[in-house]
């Protein structure tokens, strides 16, 4: 195969951001991707003209490159949707963010002061070390509020105890979010003070976020791009400090790509393990300890018009084992073809090989009917038909010591010169996918003589959904 400029490896917002952005400036990238489908996490799956949001995802950000690129690449194919995502919990549903007297009509007086006196204790005698999620959020909601509202949610999402989950995480997704801000918010509106968690409104496609990344393709083919779809990485073959060759199956048949320069957005594991020669044992060793979170989205139709006003729900109930539940008329009323008719999405997460993630597609829509049931949402008879999404290696986990994994790999992928990682898996970083954009187009700025580093601006974002 002739030589390439650039080889992308992922079809997801980072890598074809960064493809657009070459294909602008007259470099011609392949993009290599896995799936027959573009988008990866932010894809849009489509089920008898249904439309299921993988992940869920409000457009809004304060990047104004992002923006800027959104509008260019879409145009007039967003609507303003108002955000209203709620926490389902104990049969009651709480408002986030927070309303003042939803709350107290929801807990009671007596249960509202209980976590007032623990929000107390906590400012008054802090952890003095916050190592962890659970010392993170008790020091700033209390230990009455974090055992209501965030420790079962989070074990679920994460399937680990939160006392194994680095303060880390909270401190990048929840930026600026504490009990007192989260009452101003609900006693004097919010500002540009407060946390970006605290939206109340966005943008989205009227076809939902796929259509984005489609119209990336598109436009980045027409300018001289190239897609490889069901194309799997199985060699990255080097020599001294570069990559010169990546080598792909496609089916039976196998191809080898030289290039001038690597973009990868797969997670980093893969990346480690597909080195040709292989990396150190030390490397390996660390990336054989990165761990990776995975969910199950089981799309139900329901006969019924209209179910609950939310985007989504956020189940905090113990007794089920759902985590979220997504109502996608509600993103946009394009997503679903039949007006008298509801598709909801029915969020499992689970690990690779573990057992939601094994149980047959029958089964599994079962179960998402049970639960939808039994959480009083839909009757029996109003359940119409389902189907099943999995989405492997969906969130970096920051466990115990993967800080100390990643700065291995770091600094190792760092001698690989004509190398960039960008993205939620090259980065191993819990990124939206507007971070996830601009770490794809500072690579091709890079490629152009720019230096940033993407490693150090990863660290430096927070959550701006």
């Amino acid at each position: 195969m002739e030589h390439c400029p650039v080889v992308i490896i992922g079809a997801g917002p980072a890598g074809l951001t960064a493809g657009y952005q070459l294909a602008k400036r007259n470099i011609r990238p392949i993009v290599v991707e896995k799936s027959n489908h573009v988008g990866g996490l932010a894809r849009t799956e489509n089920y008898k003209g249904y439309r299921f949001d993988i992940g869920g995802h409000r457009f809004f950000t304060h990047l104004g490159q992002v923006e800027k690129l959104w509008r260019e690449v879409l145009g007039g194919e967003f609507i303003k949707v108002a955000r209203l995502s709620r926490i389902y919990y104990q049969g009651r549903y709480f408002n986030y963010p927070l309303n003042v007297s939803n709350t107290l009509a929801n807990l009671g007086i007596a249960e509202s002061l209980l976590i007032l006196l623990s929000y107390f204790r906590a400012k008054g005698w802090p952890s003095p070390e916050e190592k962890t999620f659970e010392d993170w959020v008790i020091n700033r909601f209390g230990q009455r509020l974090y055992r209501k509202f965030f420790k079962t949610y989070t074990e679920k999402v994460w399937g680990i105890p939160c006392h194994t989950i680095q303060a880390d995480w909270a401190a990048q997704r929840i930026k600026g979010l504490s009990l007192r801000s989260v009452v101003s918010n609900a006693l004097f509106g919010n500002n540009h003070n407060h946390a970006k968690t605290l939206i109340h409104e966005f943008h989205y496609p009227v076809l939902g976020p796929g259509t984005m990344w489609q119209q990336f393709q598109k436009l980045m083919e027409e300018q001289g791009g190239v897609t490889h779809f069901n194309s799997e990485v199985v060699r990255f073959k080097r020599s001294g400090h570069r990559i010169n060759e990546v080598s792909l199956r496609q089916g039976k048949r196998t191809i080898e790509i030289p290039g001038e320069n690597v973009i990868s957005s797969i997670p980093l594991s893969e990346l480690v393990f597909r080195l040709d020669p292989p990396a150190p044992d030390e490397v390996l060793d660390a990336a054989r300890h990165l761990a990776y979170r995975s969910f199950v989205l089981v799309g139900l139709i329901i006969n019924r018009r209209d179910l609950f006003p939310d985007q989504w729900i956020y189940v905090h109930n113990p007794d089920v084992r759902v985590g979220r539940i997504q109502n996608f008329r509600n993103w946009s009323s394009r997503m679903v073809p039949d007006l008298e008719k509801t598709s909801l999405g029915m969020e499992y997460f689970c690990t690779e090989g573990d057992e939601i993630w094994r149980t047959p597609d029958r089964e599994l829509v079962e179960l998402a009917r049970k639960e939808l049931i039994h959480l009083g949402v839909v009757k029996a008879v109003e359940v119409d038909e389902g189907v099943v999404f999995r989405q492997p290696k969906a969130y970096p986990v920051y466990d115990n010591d993967y800080h100390l994994h990643l700065q291995v790999i770091r600094n190792f992928l760092s001698t690989i010169e004509n190398l960039q990682t960008i993205g939620r898996n090259g980065l191993h970083r819990y990124n939206n996918q507007d971070h996830s954009m601009l770490t794809g187009m500072l690579a091709a700025e890079n490629i152009l003589g720019a230096k940033h580093d993407l490693w150090e601006l990863s660290k430096s974002q927070e959550y701006l959904e």
